[in-house]
């Protein structure tokens, strides 16, 4: 291949002496570097017992968050299943009965809703693209499993907990 600018680059190489022939100084120097990182403290965490500090930034499981009265904020409109590259979000909507105001803040909400953690590559993209902020990736680490039905985590892992308000009110009193 022909350079763009025309000019021949001019490459001189000095003739090695017996020692560079040998390779010995360069396997001295790597030695050296290998000695070195042997003798240093490695900073070894001991997980269970230990949990290293995450950045602010950290992507964790997902969550789907309820609002101040404790009804689900999702609605099942789809754009984080659409905006999710590794195809790891599916849901299916459904209408909300009567009675079931205190369950769903909209009229539709996600009767499934579920991620198969292979394929989720942690991207944030889904979190993002959510228009009630229903999703968030907040959680601790993916858990390991055994199976592959296990990593597929559906409203039961992924709702959070409804918070009683009352409880609080007792504990402080």
């Amino acid at each position: 291949m022909q350079s763009l600018s025309n000019r021949k680059k001019v490459i001189e190489q000095k003739p090695m002496n017996i020692w560079e022939r040998m390779y010995l100084p360069a396997i001295a120097k790597g030695l050296s570097i290998t000695l070195r990182h042997f003798f240093k403290k490695i900073p070894t965490i001991k997980y269970p017992e230990e949990i290293r500090p995450y950045s602010k930034n950290f992507r964790g499981q997902h969550s789907l968050k309820r609002d101040e009265q404790g009804r689900e904020r999702c609605t099942a409109c789809g754009l984080c299943a659409l905006s999710c590259p590794a195809e790891a979000i599916t849901m299916t909507a459904a209408e909300r009965q009567k009675g079931e105001e205190n369950l769903y803040r909209e009229e539709k909400y996600a009767a499934v809703y579920e991620i198969n953690m292979l394929r989720c590559i942690f991207c944030g993209l889904c979190e993002e693209a959510c228009p009630k902020e229903a999703i968030y990736l907040d959680g601790p680490h993916v858990t390991a499993e055994y199976l592959r039905r296990d990593f597929i985590y559906g409203k039961d892992k992924l709702v959070e907990p409804k918070f009683d308000i009352t409880k609080l009110n007792r504990e402080n009193a």
